[in-house]
């Protein structure tokens, strides 16, 4: 809403900041990292006065029951604080700005769902064919309308193939199906992946800076037309929206890093996966998120031959999945885990930003 400051720029001259989205983009992660930090310390409180406190199951490592008694919910915190950033910094005329906090919204919604449920019955939440049909019938609905209004009508169903100059592949019909697999994708991945302190949110800020620049290149015309990546007008802004997630997620940081005194639970990462997953949608960027989020990748994929392996073979393929845990039971200590998949995070990032020069 800031953003019509500009319109009287005319009889205060320094309001023409308002109209630069990179002005904006760093008004809304400040904001938020504002928020988050500020408003933790007593959120954390709360939920501690109420006993809204981690159940750890009893088949993780053992060294993660010394967590049962750490807050959760603390995605509220994350999503709070970025709707209200990107409410304040972006322009409320975007309809990519509400496409993205609609689905953020009904992630954070189900995550809540289903950490409450977990902590009120003191056992599992929601089933993951509850969790699935949810995320399934969200991403079906953000396809259906990607399809019928696409950011840009000449690449519909077309998809960029990262390194490649000039090279798309189009799927026709089986775009949606596609799509919805990136949204799904996404959104669980990421919450594959928060399983240690500061591991999940670290690894998604990285993510998120990394987008940032290619939803700016992406809404500029100059800039899209020279790197040969798809321009979509309007994409811009969501500049903004993802400069709002990290520093709600800086903020977050602040209080989950080891050893957490929060944990953000489904609420936050079902969420936060989604939102990489509709940034890359939107983008025209759906197979570089597979570098940007390859950690996510990563992680999902050693569940998903974990259980493969286990069911087929009777045998483990590591000592324990997601991947994190498999290294912990090495030996390596909880920080060390973390600190060295940010690496990994940071070094992917980079990679798909030399997508950029290698077409």
């Amino acid at each position: 809403m800031l953003y019509y400051l500009a319109q009287f720029r005319d009889a205060f001259s320094p309001l023409n900041l308002f109209y630069y989205i990179s002005f904006r983009s760093g008004g809304a992660m400040l904001s938020a990292f504002l928020i988050t930090f500020l408003t933790a310390p007593a959120f954390i409180r709360f939920v501690l006065k109420n006993r809204v406190t981690q159940i750890i199951r009893l088949e993780g490592p053992q060294t993660h029951q010394s967590k049962s008694n750490t807050p959760i919910m603390g995605g509220l915190l994350i999503l709070a604080s970025t709707v209200i950033a990107t409410l304040l910094w972006a322009r409320p005329d975007n309809r990519f700005i509400w496409l993205c906090l609609g689905v953020i919204a009904i992630l954070g919604v189900l995550g809540w769902t289903d950490d409450y449920r977990k902590w009120k019955r003191k056992k599992e939440g929601l089933t993951p064919s509850q969790k699935m049909a949810v995320q399934l019938a969200l991403a079906v609905a953000l396809a259906t309308y990607l399809y019928i209004s696409p950011p840009n009508p000449d690449y519909v169903t077309q998809i960029n193939i990262p390194y490649f100059k000039n090279l798309f592949v189009n799927l026709g019909q089986v775009y949606v199906c596609f799509a919805v697999m990136v949204l799904v994708g996404s959104s669980n991945s990421v919450n594959l992946t928060d399983g240690l302190d500061g591991l999940a949110i670290g690894s998604f800020v990285v993510s998120c800076l990394t987008l940032m620049v290619f939803t700016y290149l992406a809404g500029h015309a100059q800039f899209s037309g020279y790197l040969r990546i798809i321009h979509v007008p309007g994409a811009g802004e969501l500049t903004v929206f993802l400069s709002a997630l990290v520093g709600a997620g800086l903020g977050f940081l602040w209080y989950n890093a080891h050893p957490a005194q929060i944990f953000m639970g489904d609420t936050g990462s079902l969420f936060l996966g989604g939102a990489l997953g509709t940034v890359a949608l939107i983008i025209k960027q759906e197979l570089i998120l597979v570098v940007v989020g390859g950690l996510f990748v990563i992680e999902a994929l050693s569940v998903m031959a974990q259980v493969v392996s286990f069911r087929k073979f009777g045998k483990r393929i590591f000592k324990m999945a997601p991947l994190h845990h498999h290294f912990e039971l090495l030996g390596w200590a909880e920080p060390k885990v973390t600190v060295r998949f940010w690496i990994i995070s940071i070094l992917l990032s980079l990679l798909a930003l030399a997508s950029l020069k290698l077409r």
